[in-house]
């Protein structure tokens, strides 16, 4: 049932609107075009990329992000296991430009399977194919979603006085309002968020805040929080796809949204902020594209436990091993971070959100959110 005050979505015919953005897919036809030109020429074939190895990842500590360094690597058809996988580089390139022209996508997963009909160049696991498309993505400068491939999965949901115009499958341009025009579950974010296909209209909202558990998500929804203090709740599903981090994104740089990030006090949680706010090691690649440097933490903190009196449960070796870690890693790097880590270190505790239902439904809306942001200064 749509929420309170919902209004009828307006449709309207795009002009291809749905298509990717027109240099899209340039790259990977000058990326065949050069392996073509050696082959001309009688050499054998290679390709030079940037090595994603732990050693040539970097914090960047000026933008706040994980990067790839300058060290490369070749890929050549000298030995026979290079030659496989430059087979397979144009065999997807081929598959990406077919999907381009018949309009469809594929997940990961189908393109697995897809590649049983490579022959010697089929994936022999899903790691393969899914590796594949980031060195693509290296190599291009692209995201995967540009070349029409995505996960499983889609984002999370949104819910908050947002309005967007979003591009369907068919090209049909429909205008939702994020909190008027959906039901009780919000705005399901799609895998692909780039302006071809999600248009920010207006907001009259003066921050995010991006909550880990949905069913935090849905009692802030049913207190009101986003209408009572003009916030668009995103969920991040816990760990974020990667379509909710630039979702994220995009509403802090091109709508000037502050973000502030909800979750569990515990190692696991901080480490969610942390891949929206400076990305994560794995897409180090494309850091550009997902982090939000901006993004800052609210809670659930290890001083929040304790000022609050949270019900708690006692850290594992497994929680202690992590939070170890995290003194080390350089997004935690501000003694505010190191304070906090250590003190949940010295105290032994961990506490979820909805601990905080201890004081009654309405004391995250009424009492724990608005201080929370008033320190910050938000909102």
């Amino acid at each position: 049932m749509p929420r309170k005050g919902a209004r009828e979505s307006k449709t309207t015919k795009g002009d291809d609107a749905a298509s990717p953005r027109v240099d899209a897919l340039k790259p990977t036809l000058e990326l065949a075009r050069s392996i073509y030109d050696q082959l001309d020429a009688g050499e054998i074939p290679r390709m030079r990329l940037p090595l994603r190895t732990k050693q040539n990842i970097q914090f960047q500590m000026r933008e706040g992000v994980w990067k790839l360094g300058r060290a490369l690597g070749t890929r050549s058809a000298r030995k026979l296991d290079g030659a496989l996988m430059l087979l397979r580089t144009f065999y997807l390139v081929d598959f990406i430009n077919e999907m381009a022209k018949e309009g469809k996508t594929s997940t990961l997963r189908e393109l697995y399977y897809i590649s049983e009909g490579w022959e010697e160049g089929k994936f022999h696991s899903e790691d393969e194919s899914n590796l594949l498309i980031e060195d693509l993505e290296v190599l291009c400068e692209r995201l995967r979603e540009d070349f029409r491939v995505h996960p499983e999965e889609n984002g999370a949901s949104v819910i908050g006085d947002l309005t967007i115009r979003e591009t369907n499958r068919k090209g049909m341009v429909k205008k939702i309002n994020c909190r008027d025009d959906v039901g009780d579950g919000g705005y399901a974010i799609p895998f692909n968020v780039e302006k071809e296909k999600i248009e920010f209209v207006s907001s009259g909202a003066k921050f995010v805040i991006a909550i880990e558990c949905g069913g935090m998500v849905d009692r802030l929804a049913e207190n009101g929080f986003d209408e009572d203090h003009k916030a668009i709740l995103l969920h991040l599903k816990g760990q974020p796809a990667r379509s909710t981090r630039r979702f994220l994104k995009r509403l802090n740089e091109e709508l000037k949204l502050p973000v502030v990030v909800f979750t569990d006090g515990d190692p696991w949680s901080f480490r969610i902020f942390a891949s929206v706010a400076y990305g994560a090691i794995k897409t180090a690649h494309i850091s550009q594209y997902l982090a939000t440097p901006q993004a800052e933490f609210l809670g659930v903190t290890a001083s929040d436990i304790e000022n609050y009196k949270l019900p708690s449960d006692n850290l594992t070796d497994q929680d202690v091993r992590a939070l170890q870690a995290e003194l080390t890693d350089p997004r935690f790097k501000t003694a505010e971070w190191r304070s906090e880590i250590e003190l949940m270190l010295k105290n032994g505790k961990k506490a979820e959100q909805q601990s905080l239902a201890k004081y009654g439904l309405n004391y995250v809306t009424d009492t724990y959110l608005p201080e929370k942001l008033a320190e910050m200064g938000v909102g």
